[in-house]
């Protein structure tokens, strides 16, 4: 990545579930730290997997958060001296996070985002798709698929050992005992 000066961008990392988004949301936080930038993270109040105060990534990794409900209290939430504003699980947002990012790196902040860009279904999710086309620089990360082996780009929801209706909520929010990253070819969607 290049060094902009003088200049604020939106990076999004996405990918299926598994994929090291979190894990490398976290790596940037910790080089803009070692880099003596002010940094802010946030996830959604709704995900709270792991920890309601740190963003965790599924190897263990964590930064320190704080969880907001919307998009509005995020932009609010954010210090006009900060440099960095990280912000993962975007796909749980408002869409008025497009928005809020596009502000903020308006006021010359790096916006680090990660998240899903497609539902268990195969389907764009939330704000993510649109922070893809705005964004300055984006990394679409693969897990391996757990059917093949080959890279996988989608997130299987699996509801006791079989593929997940495609008539299920959207938003369930979960880990390993409710979802696989799986490629093009071994994801399901049974109607």
């Amino acid at each position: 990545m290049h060094l902009m000066k003088d200049m604020g961008w939106i990076e999004v990392i996405t990918g299926s579930m598994y994929s090291g988004k979190s894990e490398e949301l976290i790596r940037r936080i910790k080089r803009a730290r070692i880099a003596r930038m002010k940094i802010q993270v946030f996830k959604p109040q709704v995900d709270d997997r792991y920890s309601k105060a740190s963003v965790k990534s599924h190897d263990g990794d964590e930064a320190e958060a704080v969880a907001v409900p919307d998009s509005g209290i995020l932009l609010r939430a954010v210090e006009k001296d900060t440099q960095v504003v990280a912000i993962d699980e975007v796909q749980f947002f408002d869409n008025g996070l497009v928005d809020v990012c596009r502000r903020l790196a308006d006021q010359g902040k790096r916006v680090v985002v990660a998240g899903l860009d497609m539902d268990f279904r195969g389907q764009p999710f939330g704000p993510t798709p649109t922070l893809m086309a705005v964004a300055e620089f984006v990394d679409k990360l693969q897990a391996i698929c757990i059917q093949c082996g080959n890279p996988a780009n989608r997130t299987q929801r699996m509801i006791n050992g079989k593929p997940a209706l495609a008539s299920e909520p959207t938003i369930l929010v979960g880990a390993a005992e409710s979802y696989e990253a799986r490629c093009r070819s071994c994801h399901e969607v049974p109607r």
